[in-house]
């Protein structure tokens, strides 16, 4: 017997006349608008009683099944229309948000008026229609489902009623009732519980459920960004029992039917605080070239697939490194014990193995599993000042010697093979924060990018490249990493940008990669080479992992992949079982992964990467504005990265902080903006601010929680102003 429950009943399995699913959805379809419940009855001829709680059980389970929507009428409607449209929320920092619709089509614009009822990742049904500019517009229908109960914020006081600020929303408070808020106090964040959401009229209210700690500072911010994004952070039971399995050391038996490496001076090149080793390097001159050894951590033989293990990194997706503090994809005892490529210890490793040529081609290339054992761990700045200054290894083994600078030899050959490829490298500095003892944030660094960096760099795109290569010519599925090139409304606009410098690309038709290599080289040593590189890589897509390969466009590859750190990346891991599964049976016949699963997987790891940046940037962000909330008043030179109607939007370059420079603290003027978009001119002074000018600037407002930073000019008014009143204080 059918379920009233189930999708597929029908009226064969309803005594009472009661229409099926099926004619209903037609019915309300060939209406073409909602309908009420009196409408329906009449529609289908429905008078008794009995027929007619009949009919209203199944409008309520179609509701629930999500079949149909009952909006703020009490009218039923199809979820499925011309005008209807139902998606997921993303709500946006300024008040505003996007329906990002079911069905993969573009993103539609949700109003502040809207976004007051709702909360990020909530799933709704709008009413989409054309506004008169032709954009698509849309009006809120229904909330079908509610994307969490549970928000973090800080607990404050306003108006005398405590509110909890939501973290990563404007205008989202949840007003906290008296007895309400635990034992948290103003200042602290805290996790929420949500009571009654809000309406169009009306507050959240919530009750508190755990207080994380003190705003504002590094740790708490960082718990703060891995639950507001919902990062998994514990180990499980079935994971932490699977661990308990696994030693501490790799045992006579694993070591079996391996080659054996460990004669070979394999190095790990990495930065001075690394404990997750994952990728070793050994290279020796060839007649025609080199032999290049890429031996990468040997993950796939302790993280099987359908084990808790798989399930945790597949739900994480990657390592996520903040500052201070690295929240990782697999527990210590893999990331830092067993998978890690440490000295002097036996580790095993699946290797590749590449023959190479001067001219920094590789011409063969094999995967092998394999047994090593790391003859020296080094740092970036360590092997850069033995390759660079003839600086002294405190290793004194020759062979680790003779490694390196037959790696430093091959780097060159990699890098000038690049060159002529057109590969886009755009050797961007990093601004780093500095914490104390404490966590307490005392400063900024900038990371340097030395020869060892980009020695380990070109020798895991080599092996990556390889890696890709084997996945496509057996059509095994696997995961490539793609990165298409940017659609055409993007090129555009770039070339306008570069037009108002007095820039070009070389191609005027079809955008190829060597034309942004050209350009870069073209302007290197330029005051405003990083800004113009930024610029450029806004207008390029994102990076991602699909099992479909499209070449990577940044790189000028026809087939990329990422096989180098399955210790911090799942797409990784995935390769290598592929990679193993050739190994074993030289073909992807029976290989347990489908198409289809690895789609699911590309779509997953690619989230969970995004949500890695977006915390990791999230922290960052609120970590620099408690530092400058420190310095209002202070000046800074700032660089003008944007330009609109309504102000200039500039950074500072030495701390990556980007704020704005809004056009009422500008010379009193008219001010408009050209048709480039690049440049405002006030129509009675005649002032002209543009891109790439510099500026100085006073800090005049920080805004923590919506991470807005404010400045002035300062020579403004405001500034003017500023100090008069102070002379008159002073004097009074």
């Amino acid at each position: 017997m059918v379920s009233e429950n189930q999708p597929g009943h029908t009226k064969s399995s309803y005594q009472h006349g009661v229409p099926s699913r099926e004619k209903i959805l037609a019915m309300i379809e060939s209406v073409g608008q909602p309908q009420d419940f009196e409408e329906l009855a009449l529609q289908f001829s429905i008078t008794t009683t009995k027929t007619k709680n009949g009919l209203k059980k199944r409008l309520k389970l179609m509701v629930k099944d999500k079949q149909l929507i009952r909006n703020k009428k009490h009218q039923y409607d199809t979820t499925k229309g011309p005008d209807l449209v139902t998606g997921k929320v993303i709500a946006h920092r300024d008040g505003f948000g996007f329906l990002v619709p079911d069905d993969g089509s573009e993103d539609i614009y949700i109003s502040a008026r809207d976004m007051r009822s709702l909360w990020d990742s909530d799933r709704i049904s709008v009413r989409v229609s054309s506004s008169k500019l032709g954009n698509q517009e849309c009006r809120l229908v229904k909330i079908l489902e509610r994307g969490t109960q549970q928000f973090f914020g800080r607990l404050d006081r306003k108006r005398g009623e405590n509110i909890v600020v939501v973290q990563g929303q404007a205008n989202s408070e949840i007003l906290i009732p008296r007895g309400a808020s635990g034992k948290a106090a103003q200042g602290d964040i805290v996790q929420v519980e949500i009571v009654q959401h809000p309406t169009a009229r009306s507050r959240a209210v919530g009750k508190v459920d755990r207080v994380l700690g003190r705003a504002y500072q590094s740790r708490t911010e960082i718990d703060l960004a891995i639950l507001s994004h919902g990062i998994p952070y514990e180990w499980t039971d079935s994971v932490n029992a699977e661990v308990a399995f696994l030693g501490t050391e790799v045992s006579t038996s694993e070591k079996k039917e391996r080659e054996d490496l460990r004669e070979l001076p394999l190095i790990t090149i990495d930065g001075v605080d690394a404990k997750d080793f994952d990728d070793a390097v050994y290279c020796e001159p060839r007649e025609e070239g080199w032999r290049l050894i890429v031996a990468i951590a040997d993950v796939s033989h302790y993280v099987v697939p359908g084990s808790a293990l798989d399930e945790e990194a597949n739900s994480r997706g990657t390592s996520i490194y903040f500052p201070g503090r690295v929240l990782p994809m697999l527990p210590g005892v893999l990331s830092n014990g067993l998978c890690s490529l440490k000295p002097n210890l036996d580790r095993l490793c699946l290797a590749c193995e590449m023959k190479v040529l001067v001219s920094g081609e590789v011409t063969e290339a094999r995967f092998f599993n394999a047994l090593m054992r790391s003859a020296s761990r080094l740092t970036y700045r360590e092997s850069w000042r033995f390759l660079e200054k003839n600086g002294n290894l405190e290793n004194k083994n020759v062979g680790v010697e003779k490694n390196l600078i037959c790696l430093r030899d091959i780097y060159q050959a990699f890098a000038e093979q690049r060159r002529r490829r057109g590969a886009m490298d755009f050797d961007l500095p990093e601004v780093a924060i500095r914490l104390d003892g404490s966590g307490k944030l005392n400063g900024f660094f900038t990371s340097e990018r030395l020869i060892s960096h980009r020695i380990i760099e070109e020798c895991m795109v080599a092996a990556n490249v390889e890696a890709a290569k084997s996945l496509k010519k057996h059509s095994i599925p696997g995961l490539f990493r793609v990165h298409d090139a940017p659609d055409e409304q993007k090129i555009n606009e770039l070339r306008l940008f570069l037009g108002s410098l007095g820039l070009a690309l070389a191609s005027p038709d079809k955008l190829r990669t060597k034309d942004i290599s050209h350009l870069m080289s073209s302007i290197t040593g330029h005051p405003q080479a990083p800004m113009i590189a930024n610029i450029i890589l806004r207008s390029m897509k994102q990076a991602l992992y699909q099992p479909r390969n499209v070449g990577h466009f940044g790189l000028a590859l026809g087939a990329y992949t990422h096989f180098t750190s399955p210790i911090r990346r799942y797409p990784d891991l995935i390769v290598h079982r592929a990679l193993k599964w050739l190994i074993k049976h030289n073909s992807a016949k029976n290989y347990p992964y489908t198409i289809a699963r690895m789609k699911k997987v590309g779509e997953q790891t690619s989230l969970a990467e995004r949500r890695a940046d977006d915390a990791v940037r999230e922290v960052e962000q609120r970590l620099k504005c408690v530092f400058l909330s420190h310095k209002i008043g202070e000046s800074f030179r700032v660089l003008v990265t944007g330009v609109t109607d309504f102000g200039l939007f500039v950074q500072v370059p030495e701390l990556q902080v980007d704020g704005l420079v809004h056009i009422t603290s500008l010379p009193r003027d008219r001010y408009g903006i050209d048709l480039t978009g690049t440049k405002l001119t006030g129509s009675h002074t005649g002032n002209i601010y543009q891109l790439m000018d510099t500026l100085e600037v006073r800090l005049a407002h920080v805004d923590i929680d919506a991470r807005k930073i404010d400045f002035v000019l300062s020579d403004s008014p405001d500034s003017v102003r500023s100090r008069r009143n102070k002379r008159s204080r002073q004097r009074g």
